[in-house]
């Protein structure tokens, strides 16, 4: 993200200038890993504080025609925390809840600076596994400037006008008032606002959070199959991209086609899997007289396979748009969802996140490697070490802590299970399912409970925050630490990170790691209610 010519883009340089005069920063003036943290979690937590007071002072400012009310203090700490940390997880009704200023001002902003902090924060950590002897990792305040002003901005404007063309609203009107086809059910309320500028960032940024409750299963925010495939492609463009940045900046392309590769495998092989087994239907429904395919929960617009795909890509990701109530999927086909976002969504992951914890398993893959054939482990020419697994370790087990330890206090505690309205292995199954997606920043949801529960308001809020500073600030650490190491030259037991046994290998660490933490949960959920369903339960 540096070398950015002046002449291809000058007005968009002009703009970068004037705003590193405007905050103080010297655009030459590199960080360590200490100083690039600070500088992510100042900004943050700035942000965090904006958007607080938008929520809380709604019912004062202005762009509100419809007069809606502050958020209550639970409501807004939860909102804020969720946008601010990528994860846009919603426990509110947009259209009945939130103002144009709100929206645009407040979540729509964050869109882009928390999209903008993730992929900051893996281009730092890519700039420290490749660099070599030094302790800078470059500027945050310039990464985050160039981020967004020459990646998310184009990209948002040109997908924004494609959405309008094809029918996605835009704009600042009042709701409009109108009669129903059917005299007897009286006036509809038809929701307005500025929905395509939201939606563009909603899909490129990963965030996923829904200028309408129905998210992208709402007409104004998804109204043909055209949209629905083009908003796939946006979830994906980004995330897909980073392996490849990778790597260039390491100047052996190899290395990122061989992360690349790993995505698309598990990605294929779990759209193989979700599609089957919705596919397969509702035994229960057998001899009904019911003909097609399975369509409860989701967008006869689109069919099966787009729904399925939808589903599966946003939380391959960690963006949480949806299309398909996946509470309505399948036992198995709802497993899948719960067990990409379990793996710690790096396939493809959340932008910049997900890239990053993929680098953390990577980092792990080789260490196991190389205690098994007795050498120690080196990954881009450098040796890994005690304190890089640290980190890394950190980076991987932190949100499946907080996943245990928080949806194990909601389901041995009153509070906690008073919000859950689906008894037995499917209640299980959606409060694993809402620490999962908060704790690893997705925003999806399994439905049937109640997330605007102070107590999931507040102990979601609590995973959002530590799911997504925690890892990001421990890989920061880890790259600081690899950039300061020299390379050493391959030898005959070196184990090439390029090959596709180390693919492989890769895979079979992430699905190791995560089927041991996690299998247990999946057994007495999805499993047990697919045992259930196919008995006539």
């Amino acid at each position: 993200m540096t070398g950015v010519p002046a002449t291809r883009f000058r007005i968009i340089d002009s703009v970068e200038k004037k705003i590193y005069r405007f905050i103080g920063t010297d655009p030459s003036d590199e960080q360590d890993w200490r100083g690039y943290a600070m500088a992510m979690l100042i900004f943050n937590a700035i942000g965090l504080a904006v958007l607080l007071f938008i929520l809380l002072a709604q019912g004062w400012l202005f762009l509100n025609p419809e007069n809606f009310p502050g958020f209550s203090p639970q409501l807004a700490f939860n909102t804020a925390v969720s946008f601010v940390t990528n994860t846009n997880w919603q426990a509110y009704s947009g259209e009945a809840t939130a103002s144009y200023l709100t929206q645009t001002a407040g979540l729509a902003v964050q869109n882009f600076l928390s999209a903008a902090t993730g992929i900051s924060v893996a281009i730092a950590v890519i700039r420290g596994m490749t660099r070599v002897e030094t302790d800078r990792l470059g500027n945050f305040w310039v990464d985050l400037t160039r981020i967004t002003l020459y990646v998310l901005v184009p990209l948002a404007l040109i997908l924004a006008i494609f959405l309008i063309s094809q029918g996605v609203i835009q704009n600042y009107d009042p709701y409009v008032a109108a009669q129903a086809l059917d005299p007897a059910a009286g006036v509809q309320t038809i929701p307005m606002g500025p929905v395509a500028s939201q939606e563009s960032i909603k899909e490129l940024g990963t965030n996923g959070g829904g200028f309408f409750n129905a998210n992208s299963a709402h007409p104004f925010e998804n109204p043909t199959p055209l949209t629905n495939i083009v908003e796939i492609a946006a979830i994906l463009v980004i995330a897909a991209a980073l392996p490849f940045t990778f790597g260039r900046m390491a100047g052996d392309r190899r290395q990122g086609f061989a992360l690349y590769a790993v995505m698309v495998i598990i990605f294929i092989l779990a759209f193989a899997a979700i599609y089957s087994t919705e596919s397969a239907g509702n035994p229960l429904l057998d001899g009904k007289d019911i003909s097609g395919d399975y369509l409860e929960g989701k967008e006869v617009r689109f069919g099966l396979g787009p729904s399925v795909l939808f589903a599966m890509t946003t939380t391959a990701t960690s963006c949480g748009a949806v299309n398909t109530m996946h509470d309505s999927l399948t036992p198995l086909a709802g497993m899948i969802p719960m067990t990409l976002i379990f793996l710690g969504e790096i396939i493809f992951g959340g932008v910049g996140s997900g890239f990053y914890t993929m680098i953390a398993f990577a980092l792990i893959a080789v260490f196991i490697a190389g205690l098994m054939i007795g050498r120690t482990p080196e990954y881009l020419g450098k040796k890994l070490e005690a304190r890089e697994m640290k980190f890394s370790l950190v980076t991987i087990l932190t949100p499946n802590v907080l996943i245990l330890v928080f949806a194990g206090i909601a389901l041995v505690t009153e509070i906690g299970l008073s919000a859950i309205f689906n008894p037995g292995a499917h209640g299980l199954s959606e409060v694993m399912y809402a620490f999962g997606s908060m704790a690893n920043n997705n925003g999806s949801a399994f439905a049937g409970l109640n997330a605007a529960d102070p107590f999931y308001l507040v102990s979601g809020g609590i995973v959002m925050l530590i799911g997504r500073f925690v890892p990001a600030v421990a890989m920061l650490a880890l790259a600081g630490s690899c950039a300061k190491k020299k390379t050493v030259p391959p030898g005959i037991g070196t184990l090439p990170t390029y090959s596709p046994m180390f693919v492989i290998w890769l895979i079979g660490v992430i699905i190791i790691v995560g089927g041991l933490t996690f299998f247990p949960i999946l057994a007495a959920g999805p499993v047990a209610e697919y045992f259930i369903m196919i008995g006539g339960g």
